[in-house]
Order: structure tokens, then C-alpha cells, then sequence
């Protein structure tokens, strides 16, 4: 019995310890990647030039860092039409997804051109968006300035750009980009996703089924880093994101290398455990 009570007290424990390391580890990324952590999807994209690196949380909030980038993405939220990187036709306009809400804050450090926004991408037809919070030493503008509007305690531009045969989610093609842009920067706050959705469709800016809505940090011709630290992302009833991380609070960084490795380790501690206390 004694023996019994042995086994079962140590298998405990080596769960307790694989599950901790499950659940505590992040992913540090420097290359081209689609992947999902948690609830989140999340995306690196570098065009060509400079370096960056990308540590993502299990709750959706990521670290950030770019030297000398010509065009870089770092974001994390909701691929509808390409979760995981797999492409799916399960899309839907925004109505029908219900309110998208996201709640950030974030320490957002620029050396250049950037921006911190909501992005993402529509398709049928196919449009790129941004919500600007804050940005780095460009103010971003557009072809068409659409108008103003006030929205979650301040003031956004409207513009319209045309992008003539650039890169997209479905390769090169002609599209629009859609821009609202905040008049005063801020790193904190809620956004009212859908309310500018709903803005941009008053003024006659097609929006298309949602493939992708997320919170991103985008840097051009540019170095910098940042910390999105709160990232609370709300698609009608469903709400995703544990709130703030504090990076000393987290786990160390671990691949599914690792992963892998701690499992085979449990399981062969395990079995010596189980043969020890099987002798008589």
C-alpha cells in the first residue's frame, strides 16, 4: 500500500511539473512565422531588410524588438481566415461576428517611422486596415482624406490609399488600405473595433468578411522595441487575453523541442520510480 501511495504521489507530481511547463511557456520568434499560442494567432513578417525578434505569450500580449527594418509586422489576435496559418473559407462580415472590442496597453519605443494599431484584412473585396494609436516620427496620411471622427475619447482622420500591385494575403494584387488614424498618440486604452468598421462603411469604404483583426506593431525603414503588455480581445460574446503579463512572472522561453524533451524525461523518471518501488 505504502508502495501504491509512492507511485501515485510521484506521477502527480511529474504531471503537476510537465503541466507547468506547458502552460508557462512562450515563443521566441526571429523569422518569417503563422502559428497560434493560447487563443491567439499570431504572425512575424519582415519584408527583407534589417532583424527582428518576437516573444509571444499564451494570453495574446508579445514583446517586441526590429534593427534596421525596412517593413516589419509583429502581432498577435484573430486569423478567421487563415487560423494556424491553414487556410479556411470560414469567414464572416463583422455583423455577424458580433462587437470587436481590444483592450491594450503597451510601452512602444520608435526609433523611425511605426505604428501601434489594430490590422487586418478583409477579403470579397480585399482591404487592408489600420486603427493608429500611436506612431513614431510620421504622422501616417493617406490618398483620400475621408473626414473626422470622435471615438473612444478622441479624434481619428479617415483616409483611403490605393496599394497598385503590392503584396497581400493573396499575393500581389491592386487593393485599397483603410486608415483611421488618432490625432493625439496614446499606449493605453480601448479601441471600438467595429465602430470604425461601421464609420468607414457611412462613407461609403466597402468592407469585405473578416480574415483577419489583430493588435500589431509595425515598423518601416525603422529600428525599435516595444511591450504590449495587456491585450483583451472581445469578438462578440468571447472574450480572449488573461489581462497584463509582467515579464518576470513568466515562464523562461521554451520550444516544443524542449517540450518534447521534459515529457520523455517524466516518463522515463517514471519508470525507475515504478521499478524501484516495485522491488520487494
Amino acid at each position: 500500500m505504502l508502495k501504491r501511495n509512492c507511485i501515485i504521489i510521484v506521477i502527480i507530481v511529474l504531471l503537476v511539473f510537465l503541466t507547468t511547463i506547458l502552460v508557462s511557456a512562450n515563443l521566441t520568434i526571429t523569422r518569417n512565422l503563422i502559428g497560434v499560442i493560447g487563443d491567439f494567432d499570431f504572425e512575424f513578417w519582415r519584408e527583407s531588410r534589417g532583424e527582428g525578434s518576437m516573444t509571444v505569450f499564451r494570453d495574446g500580449t508579445f514583446e517586441c524588438s526590429w534593427e534596421d527594418a525596412d517593413v516589419i509586422l509583429f502581432r498577435t489576435g484573430k486569423k478567421m481566415g487563415n487560423p494556424g496559418g491553414r487556410r479556411t473559407s470560414n469567414v464572416f462580415y463583422h455583423e455577424e461576428l458580433g462587437d470587436i472590442k481590444i483592450s491594450y496597453a503597451a510601452d512602444f519605443h520608435p526609433d523611425g517611422n511605426s505604428y501601434l494599431c489594430v490590422y487586418g484584412w478583409t477579403v470579397d473585396p480585399l482591404v487592408e486596415f489600420y486603427i493608429i494609436e500611436s506612431w513614431g516620427s510620421w504622422h501616417p496620411t493617406g490618398d483620400d482624406h475621408m473626414g473626422t471622427v470622435k471615438l473612444d475619447g478622441g479624434t481619428y482622420d479617415i483616409y483611403v490609399t490605393m496599394r497598385v500591385e503590392e503584396a497581400s494575403i493573396n499575393g500581389t494584387q491592386t487593393f485599397p488600405q483603410f486608415w483611421s488614424v488618432r490625432t493625439d498618440r496614446r499606449t493605453e486604452g480601448a479601441i471600438s473595433v467595429s465602430e470604425h468598421f461601421k464609420l468607414w462603411e457611412d462613407k461609403g469604404m466597402e468592407m469585405g468578411k473578416m480574415f483577419e483583426v489583430a493588435f500589431c506593431v509595425e515598423g518601416i525603414n525603422s529600428s525599435g522595441e516595444a511591450d504590449v503588455y495587456k491585450h483583451l480581445l472581445t469578438i462578440g460574446e468571447e472574450t480572449y487575453g488573461e489581462g497584463t503579463h509582467f515579464t518576470e512572472q513568466t515562464g523562461a522561453d521554451i520550444n516544443p523541442v524542449v517540450i518534447f524533451v521534459a515529457a520523455i524525461g517524466v516518463l522515463i523518471i517514471g519508470a525507475v520510480v515504478y521499478s524501484y518501488v516495485k522491488k520487494p
